[in-house]
């Protein structure tokens, strides 16, 4: 009898046991790749099993590249803001908790769909160069050359406040100090710091050259570790400003409150704080460019693949570069040559060469430039530039085209370019990005950046804010796309997505990652329309890139025929890869990407949320 009563208490104790177990089991599982993603996928083979799931909804969907942000866009939703109010606050709360990738100080490109409209808009909030910095100074002071990612005399004026301030202000509902709460809470109480900003900090070089950075990043001294509670309270004051402005004009009315808010960031004791400290360090920006900034509202560039419309940002960022590619792409049957195939790889890459050859020629700031879209972005450009792509060789030049040819009355533009293959200019870069869609099916695809680890590494006085480094980008040869000029914004890697089908809101994704971002979301958007996967498949398939252009940062190093692949990416494919001339390099299974998404469904109209496991990207929806 007793032996019987101990076999009843442990059938019960395993039964009791089994859903927690298998509870353990499957959160184990969700977080580690699947077992047939651990080695080589087979060559054209496409896994149905994520390292992550689905997060769908019918109401509205976030993800971003941190807990943090998607969290605080979250709450906003809930409260009845919309995916403009939400955006705001999702950002800014990301400014705090991916402090080294984006922030207050940053830089930013966004593409919004406005329902009520039933229409794209492109947000362009690049930094603009000081009216100091011409390539004259830099020639005389700084023997013709740009500070790589470092320093007062790397920045341009920070955009994202502005960003802000024209999203709520067209488009939002809520106020500032709404919208700016959980930000100024995560800054002044703290938050358990996550591995990668952690690392970011503990392994920067940058940033402990700056006293001022040192007191912000480094308290008592020492660098904070994984799950320490971070804080930088002199931004939660700087914020605290803005809401305190926008309070004190409330009489005035929502739009002025607004204004009140955003003015005292760009000609308030903010932007005064800014130029002291820089004209007390060295630096060449003057209170007249922060009084001077906008960001700017302007009409979007598109093209129609395969029956979807795809948007980018026109003016001073690579994005166009990636509707180039797709017109040459559309030209050939991409799922007959199955996905990550060396066939299928090669072609992607040679196309995406052709169009980072025009990108080097042709984009940059519209208001210094004129772009030949016309000409560019034409199927007929496309079907003659398609004839340079060898399959059985891979190139090693730089081809820019002619674009202007397939323009009524347009002239050849006289541009020389001159890739450099010397110095180590680094190809990928530093950036957040979050995207929101609320239950009217307003999209946000929001791209902040301070461009490299830390931006320009220089806490701005007692502010808490460190200005992007994005003034690395200009090139100091006269007459180039992107030649250096006060005002000029720089053609940034910065680049958002947005795509309708039908005339309905389709899609949004983004992800940092330097000149790497248009590899990143052009694979992505190949992997749903030509190869049917869904938004999670999409973003964990293995990943290629290439570096075989100039490099954003200076001093523009080109790298010919090189081309890296994730070791998922089968062995036979690399071999055939490598026999067609590519500069062949393996990286990790999981090393290339950072991306995030979300899909309306157009049949039911539900939501599909997707994050990369790469990184510490989060996803909602309800």
């Amino acid at each position: 009898m007793r032996s019987l009563r101990c076999v009843i208490v442990i059938c019960v104790l395993v039964l009791g046991l089994t859903p927690l177990l298998n509870g353990f089991a499957q959160e184990r599982n969700q977080n580690q790749p699947q077992e047939s993603n651990r080695g080589a996928e087979q060559e054209g083979s496409i896994s149905s099993r994520t390292m992550r799931p689905v997060v769908r909804g019918i109401q509205y969907a976030v993800s971003s590249m941190k807990l943090e942000a998607t969290r605080a866009a979250e709450r906003i939703l809930e409260a009845g803001g919309n995916a403009f109010d939400a955006a705001v606050a999702g950002q800014a709360a990301l400014a705090v908790a991916d402090a080294s990738l984006n922030g207050v100080g940053s830089d930013t490109v966004i593409l919004v769909y406005d329902s009520r409209a039933k229409k794209v808009f492109s947000i362009n909030g690049e930094g603009t160069a000081p009216k100091l910095a011409t390539i004259d100074w830099y020639k005389k002071n700084l023997n013709g050359t740009l500070p790589q990612s470092d320093g007062l005399l790397s920045g341009t004026v920070p955009g994202v406040v502005d960003a802000w301030y024209t999203l709520l202000d067209r488009w939002g509902t809520m106020s500032f100090g709404q919208v700016l709460q959980q930000a100024i809470d995560l800054a002044e109480n703290g938050f358990p710091i996550g591995d990668g900003l952690a690392g970011s900090i503990a392994s920067s070089h940058k940033i402990r050259k700056y006293p001022s950075t040192m007191k912000v990043y480094f308290p008592g001294g020492n660098a904070p570790r994984p799950g320490d509670i971070f804080r930088n309270p002199d931004l939660a004051r700087t914020l605290k400003k803005l809401v305190d402005s926008e309070h004190e004009a409330l009489g005035k009315g929502r739009h002025e409150a607004l204004r009140a808010a955003r003015d005292r960031f760009y000609k308030g004791d903010i932007a005064r704080e800014f130029a002291k400290f820089s004209e007390d360090n060295g630096g060449l920006f003057r209170y007249e460019d922060f009084a001077a900034y906008t960001a700017k509202v302007e009409e979007p560039v598109s093209i129609d693949y395969r029956g979807y419309q795809i948007y980018k940002n026109p003016s001073a960022s690579q994005g166009p570069t990636e509707l180039i590619a797709l017109n040459l792409l559309e030209g050939f049957d991409l799922k007959a040559m199955k996905h990550n195939s060396a066939e299928y790889i090669h072609t992607s890459a040679e196309a995406v060469k052709l169009a980072f050859g025009d990108r080097e020629k042709y984009l940059g700031d519209m208001d210094f430039i004129t772009i030949p879209y016309a000409g560019l972005l034409s199927k007929e450009y496309a079907a003659e530039r398609r004839g340079l792509i060898d399959q059985t060789r891979a190139s090693i030049e730089l081809r820019p085209g002619s674009p202007e040819k397939f323009m009524k009355g347009g002239a050849v533009q006289d541009r020389t370019i001159r890739p450099n293959l010397s110095g180590n200019a680094d190809h990928e870069g530093d950036t957040s990005y979050i995207a929101v869609v609320d239950k009217d099916r307003n999209m946000v695809s929001f791209e902040p950046s301070l461009h490299s680890s830390f931006g320009a590494g220089v806490v701005m006085g007692d502010t808490g804010v460190i200005f992007n480094c994005r003034g690395d980008y200009y090139s100091l040869v006269e007459g180039e796309a992107n030649a250096l000029a006060p005002g000029k914004r720089p053609r940034s890697t910065l680049q958002s997505t947005l795509i309708m089908k039908n005339g309905q809101p389709h899609m949004i994704m983004g992800s940092p990652g330097g000149d790497d971002q248009v590899m990143r979301t052009i694979q992505t958007l190949l992997n749903m329309i030509d190869f049917g996967m869904d938004v999670q498949q999409a973003i964990e398939a293995p990943r290629w890139s290439t570096r075989s252009f100039p490099a954003s940062p200076f001093p523009h190093t080109m790298y010919p025929g090189d081309l890296a692949v994730e070791s998922r990416v089968p062995e036979a494919v690399r071999q055939a890869l490598s026999s067609k001339g590519h500069k062949l390099m393996v990286r990790g299974p999981w090393s290339m990407g950072s991306n995030a998404a979300i899909v309306v469904d157009l049949k039911t109209g539900a939501l599909s949320a997707g994050a990369d496991p790469r990184t510490e990207a989060y996803a909602w929806a309800r």
